[in-house]
Formats: structure tokens, sequence, C-alpha cells
């Protein structure tokens, strides 16, 4: 007979399922692993298993201990699952952009959990990190998994998940995409796939807000902002992002991240989270891009069933602004823009720069790779303080000074989130996939509310 002997042994072997309505008849093969067919619903069952385990051999974790940890809702989940059979206790700690049934999973399975605020930073006293920390230096005989900077949640992907991706396909594929948030699976998994698999590109996905693809791209950190989707992207530097494994970073929005995951449940029958949504948009645009005859396997984290009362809501869509948006899109007011989008080229002189800036009237340019494709920004007043300062010359390379890009929205965005844009940048930098096809300022939004109101 096959029989488990509790529920932590049926956790992996979940399985690999191809796309066949998301990507078209002439793009390369999507394979997707469904995560939230583990007990808990979602990837990290795997890592939480493995470090409470390592945690017990090792000593730190001893008989009727409690675990204490910040979490998104699926790390807390793990957890909770083998606090269950081990006889653990738990405290959790949670923003309060998380889904409620996040939170009363947990509670369910007898934890207790501490809802912490989003907006403000990972420093600040009241975070869910820092309140994680208090806990469980004020909790005797406490053990903290730090799933943000374990190497151990690392070390798990690399040990297990890893080995069951390249078994399942038996090596054969060319991409590996998955979301970034504790950085953990592509760390651990794509470090694995790469040194089993010549020539295989890892690509990870980040929510537009988040700080990781600003500073793979130019090495250094955006200010983040808040954003909707869940369990990926933050709002620092986490020790269990290893960017060595990285060969790219792509940014989604909340809307092509909700609008995927609902594509997937209604078209391909997969019923999974916000996070898996935005890889899947990743991994279909790259699909378009590489064309037939190559595959790509990318993560499936979680489960749609903890976001019912959110995105998988037509209500809950509508009241956010990402279904059935009204008062245009920023594609309809670049419809009106015949005005070619300027851009530099990495390791271009500085007085080139100032040339084109100057000769068309613009305060900012775009920064393209030798392959084309976005990296960062000059601003003019970067310009202007770096060459006062004289941490440059003319003559210089505008390396020094390339921002990571900010204020990113796709073609199909409301006009009505324009604001928030403006309110945390000076312009809005439109990208179809991988590609700028346009700059949106203030004064753009307000001539195209002028004409079409008038």
């Amino acid at each position: 007979m096959d029989i488990h002997e509790n529920i932590l042994t049926a956790i992996g072997h979940t399985p690999l399922v191809k796309l066949n309505k998301l990507v078209g008849p002439n793009d390369a093969t999507v394979l997707v692993k469904c995560e939230f067919m583990n007990p808990g619903a979602s990837i990290k069952d795997r890592m939480a298993l493995y470090i409470i385990e390592k945690a017990e051999r090792e000593g730190k974790l001893k008989p009727g201990g409690t675990i204490v940890e910040n979490t998104s809702g699926n790390t807390g989940m793990g957890v909770a699952l083998a606090a269950a059979v081990k006889g653990y206790k738990c405290i959790f700690t949670m923003p309060d952009k998380m889904s409620l049934e996040k939170i009363n999973r947990l509670k369910a399975l007898g934890a207790q959990v501490v809802v912490t605020p989003t907006n403000v930073p990972a420093e600040d006293p009241r975070s869910y990190y820092e309140t994680a920390k208090r806990l469980f230096r004020e909790t005797p005989g406490a053990f903290m998994l730090n799933q943000y900077h374990n190497p151990d949640n690392i070390e798990a992907h690399y040990k297990i998940t890893g080995p069951e991706i390249y078994e399942q396909t038996e090596g054969k594929f060319d991409y590996f995409v998955t979301g970034l948030g504790t950085g953990g699976t592509m760390s651990g998994a794509g470090k694995f796939l790469k040194e089993k698999i010549p020539g295989l590109k890892t690509v990870g996905v980040d929510p537009v807000g988040s700080v990781y693809e600003g500073y793979f791209k130019t090495g250094k950190l955006t200010t983040p902002h808040v954003y909707k989707v869940e369990g990926i992207g933050e709002d620092m530097l986490c020790g269990a992002m290893d960017f060595k494994v990285v060969d790219d970073i792509r940014q989604v929005d909340d809307r092509q991240s909700f609008v995927a995951a609902r594509r997937l449940a209604r078209e391909e029958g997969i019923f999974a989270g916000g996070s898996s949504g935005a890889a899947v948009h990743v991994a279909v645009q790259l699909a378009k891009e590489i064309g037939k005859g190559k595959t790509i396997v990318t993560v499936l984290t979680d489960s749609g069933m903890v976001y019912i009362s959110k995105f998988h809501s037509d209500e809950w869509m509508r009241d956010n602004g990402f279904l059935e948006e009204k008062g245009g899109t920023v594609r309809e007011l670049l419809g009106d823009k015949k005005r070619e989008v300027l851009t530099a080229k990495k390791g271009q002189k500085v007085d080139l720069v100032v040339e084109q800036m100057r000769k068309h009237g613009i305060s900012q340019m775009p920064v393209l790779s030798d392959e084309g494709r976005p990296v960062g920004m000059v601003h003019e007043l970067d310009l202007l303080n770096a060459l006062v300062a004289k941490k440059i010359g003319f003559s210089d390379s505008i390396d020094a000074i390339v921002a990571p890009l900010q204020g990113m929205v796709a073609p199909e965005t409301s006009l009505n989130r324009l604001r928030e844009i403006f309110a945390q940048d000076n312009v809005a930098v439109v990208k179809d996939g991988e590609k700028i096809v346009g700059i949106v300022t203030k004064i753009d939004l307000i001539d195209y509310m002028h004409r079409t109101t008038a």
C-alpha cells in the first residue's frame, strides 16, 4: 500500500504541466511546476520542513519549543503544518496587506498571528521583520527560521526543488523562470539547474515597487513602494538572494500579475496565486520572444484559494481599478504621442548625453544595454550633481550615474493610476514587454485630458 507516515512526507513531487491556451503555436513551450499542490498549498512547505528538521538535528529547536517567523503567509503555513505534527508552538508576524484567508488558516492550525503595518520601512520597529525579531528575543526557547537571510533556505531548494525539476524534465529545457521573494527558490534551484544544464538561462520575476530589478541592473537600491501582489518582491536585499545565479530580472505590475493568474484559472484550469500569475506573465512573454523549439519551466508558488476575496473576485478587481478600467489607458494616450523615445547606451559619454538632452529639451533619458534592453535612467539632476562634485567629467561614461528605472507602467495601465506614479516619480516609463515605448509626464496627461474632455 502507498501510505504516507504523516502529512509532512507528502511534501514535494508536485506535477509539471504544459500550458496550452496562454501560449501560441509559434511560441516556446511553457511548463509550470504546480507547487500549490503541496499539503500547505505552496512551495514554502519544502523550505520550512528542511530548516526545521536541520534545526532539530543541530539542537537549535528543542521539543516543546516555539517557532517565530515573519511571513507573507505561505512559509507560515509550511511551518504550522510541521509544528502541528511535531508538537511546536508558532508565532507569526504578517503585513496587513495579506489576505484574510492567509491569516485565518494559520490560526486554524493553532498559530498566533501578529498583524503589522505594510507601509513602513523594513528597519521600522513596527515592520513584520522587526516585530518577529523582538518576539523571538522575548520568547524563551524560541527558534526563528529567518527565511530572508538564512542560507538553509537556498540549501533546501538546491537539494530538493532543483533536483526534482531536473528529474522531471531530464534536464531538457532552456529557461528557468521564478518569482523573487526571499530569493531562496532562484538561488537554490536555479544554481542546481545551471550546474546541470549547460546554457540554461534563469529569469527572476519582480513586482513594480520592489528593489530587486533596479539593484540587479544598476547596483543601486530604489525607494520601494507598496504593491498589492503578495509573496514576491522585497523592500530590502535578502541574504537568501544570490544575484550571481540570475541571468535577468523582469518586472511586472499588479494588473499583469492578477490578469495572468485569472487567465490561468479560466483558460488552463490551474488555480494559482498572484505571484504565480506574475511568473506566468513573464514566461508567456518570454515564450513569444524566443519562439518555437525552446522550453521554459516556471514555478507556480501558491494556490488561488487564499485569494478568493482578492483578485479572483471581480468586485475586488473592479474596486481596485484592475478590471473594466475607466478614464482611458496609457496605450490610448500614447496613440496621440508621435514623439520617438530618445535613449542613451551604457558606456556612452556624458557630453553626448548632455547634448541630446539639450537639443531635445528633455530632463531624463532611459539607458539601454548593448542588447537594446532598458537598464536604468539618466536624470539631469544626477548629471548636474555629479559634474559639480567632480565625480565625473564630460568625457567620462554615464554608467556611474545611471539610476534604476522607476515609475514603470504597462500600456494597458489605467490613466487613473498615473496619479500614483506621478506622486512617486516625475515621469512614467511605459514598457511593453522589455521595450520602452513611451515616457509620459504630468503635462502629457493634462494635455490628453484637455483634448479628450473638451
